[in-house]
């Protein structure tokens, strides 16, 4: 006789227990966070939208500059406050010290990227009650981002050496993962609905070096575990391919031709942080021997649509007026198209603090700051009036189901770009869809127009 499941009563069904997230930092912290509430959701907890209403509050913070930190202890402090059962991960938590001076009665600390001590420390407060019978996980796993949007993880850690940057001490060297575990991944996102994949490491030029460009197969074909070639089993998904942190190695070039192929997005971060010689030498950053400014020149001759967003720092110990400047005509010429702009900070265990440069003033600082965003306001205002009167790819963000909505172009990263202000958006037109806009104005950072019929 076949048996028959009973159904239970109201009494024998327990509550799920609930599990609040914060999670501060980059978008690879944000992985982090998706990572860990896969895990807790296949498990059968629930997440909670609130202090009050949690078992427990997990904090993924933050720990690259001082004021990150700051932000970090804060967050901790609100959710002690608040909740009282507080588990702390993330960069910081690689030095439990300072966290346990300010908050001793956090219930556990863990470094970066170790999720199953955090489920660990989940299990030591509140129990899972997982009900086998329901599938509480897609295939995706579950994302902090829009559906149509996700980040892509292909590495942890980073070889480098800046002497201004504390990461390889907080998360270790580079570890890359197998290409076909990220191919899969993506492949999963996509069938989920995805439609911009943004790859996010450390250094993603430097992708496969630790594991020797290792091969595994993907599609019934050999895939290396290298920056070129991931690219282009990426472009084989249909999708808007978006990359972050590369740094300008030259095999970086013949990514550039699958850009102008159409192949993968037509944007490249690439974290400068400066262009004077010598402070970039004081910096120790990777790959800048090479002749920047010419190769810009080629790419953007290969690819003319290409899009180029890139993060400085002023104020960098021993820094001069002379390499301010240097800076600031490098800009000039460059014509990088997004720009973010750090004044220097100083933090515990960077090498930069042990150089024996003399320390940039706050209010000179300040003032640098302020003129390098006035020449790159003037220069993106310049390269985005270029678009106007062209009609080109956006992705929908928003629609408000008025007639109004927002998007972002091939040259907006989401959070961190600017956005493209829609009016006369069709009804049918959601979240996601992939449409041309006709630009019509333009200002410093965004662009303005109306959907092309």
């Amino acid at each position: 006789m076949a048996k028959t499941a009973t159904k239970k009563s109201s009494k024998e069904i327990k509550a799920a227990p609930k599990v609040g997230v914060v999670s501060l930092g980059c978008p690879k912290a944000l992985v982090d966070s998706e990572r860990i509430i896969t895990t807790l959701r296949s498990e059968g907890y629930e997440l909670s939208g609130s202090y009050e209403g949690a078992d427990v509050v997990i904090v993924n913070t933050c720990g690259f500059l001082e004021s990150a930190q700051k932000e970090s202890l804060d967050a901790i402090g609100e959710a002690m406050s608040a909740n009282g059962k507080v588990i702390v991960t993330g960069c910081m938590g690689a030095e439990p010290e300072k966290i346990r001076a300010i908050h001793p009665k956090v219930h556990a600390i863990t470094g970066p990227h170790q999720y199953e001590s955090v489920v660990g420390a989940v299990h030591e407060i509140v129990k899972p009650v997982h009900d086998p019978f329901v599938d509480l996980v897609p295939a995706a796993g579950l994302k902090l981002t829009p559906r149509h949007y996700a980040y892509l993880k292909i590495s942890e850690g980073c070889n480098n050496r800046c002497t201004f940057c504390i990461i390889p001490k907080l998360r270790g060297d580079l570890v890359s993962r197998p290409a076909a575990h990220v191919l899969y991944e993506a492949e999963n996102l996509v069938k989920a609905g995805v439609k911009e994949l943004l790859v996010i490491s450390q250094d993603t030029s430097a992708y496969g070096l630790d594991i020797k460009y290792a091969e595994s197969q993907w599609r019934g074909k050999p895939r290396k575990a290298k920056f070129l070639d991931l690219a282009e089993a990426l472009g084989e998904l249909g999708v808007w391919v978006r990359m972050h942190y590369v740094y300008p190695y030259p095999h970086v070039d013949a990514v550039i031709d699958l850009m102008a192929a159409g192949k993968i997005t037509p944007y490249l971060d690439i974290p400068f942080q400066h262009a004077a010689p010598n402070v970039l030498k004081n910096m120790k950053r990777p790959a800048m021997q090479e002749k920047t400014l010419e190769r810009i020149k080629a790419w953007r001759k290969t690819c003319p649509d290409l899009t180029i967003r890139s993060s400085f720092i002023v104020g960098f110990p021993g820094e001069t007026d002379a390499d301010f400047e240097y800076l600031l005509d490098w800009l000039r010429e460059a014509q990088l198209d997004r720009v973010g702009c750090f004044k220097y900070e100083p933090v515990d265990g960077a090498t930069s603090e042990d150089l024996g440069l003399p320390e940039v003033p706050q209010s000179v600082k300040d003032a640098r700051w302020e003129k390098l965003m006035a020449v790159q306001q003037e220069i993106s205002s310049a390269r985005l009036a270029a678009k106007v009167g062209r009609t080109i790819p956006c992705i929908m963000d928003e629609v408000d189901g008025e007639g109004g909505g927002n998007a972002r172009s091939q040259g907006d990263a989401p959070d961190i770009d600017g956005a493209v202000y829609l009016r006369d958006v069709p009804k049918k037109v959601k979240a996601g869809d992939i449409v041309n806009v006709l630009i019509e104005d333009a200002d410093d950072y965004d662009l303005y127009g109306v959907i092309a019929e």
